[in-house]
């Protein structure tokens, strides 16, 4: 009866887990919608999203408030637009919000800083943001830096 008791404690254990380990991968993949019960979604066009994915958070001074949903290009203005998804109703983002892409430390992933403005009226489920400011590509810049130094060597 002993050995009977040790084996239920034992199966009991490693079915605890496997439960706990999938519910752990299924928060780190982003596949749940835990977080996403009182969010809303707002848009915001760039001209250069750079090496931005879909899944990348979106903060207001370094503390994640969001994830970008989706990433398309629209077919008229030839911009790439953002949907982003705000997760908590507390998170009132004026009319004003202007929003930025920007790269962790040098070679990190990009991600989208939201800077709240002053206006009274908020931005409401499916509202755009007006001010973006687009990534800075490394690449250009680099082709630039040696464009301008080639031409003052001349």
């Amino acid at each position: 009866m002993n050995q009977r008791v040790v084996e239920i404690l034992v199966g009991l254990f490693v079915t605890l887990a496997i439960i706990a380990l999938l519910v752990l991968a299924l928060r780190v993949s982003g596949l749940t919608n835990i977080n996403r019960r009182n969010s809303y979604e707002i848009n915001a066009e760039f001209d250069n999203i750079g090496g931005l994915k879909v899944g990348a958070p979106v903060s207001i001074a370094g503390v994640k408030v969001g994830e970008v949903d989706n990433i398309c290009l629209d077919k008229k203005t030839f911009r790439a637009k953002v949907n982003l998804e705000i997760f908590s109703k507390n998170s009132v983002l004026p009319v004003d919000t202007s929003a930025s892409i920007y790269t962790s430390g040098i070679l990190g992933s990009q991600y989208i800083s939201l800077m709240p403005g002053f206006a009274e009226q908020s931005l409401q489920n499916g509202g755009q943001i007006q001010t973006t400011h687009s990534a800075l590509v490394l690449e250009t810049l680099i082709g630039q830096l040696i464009f301008n130094l080639k031409k003052g060597g001349e």
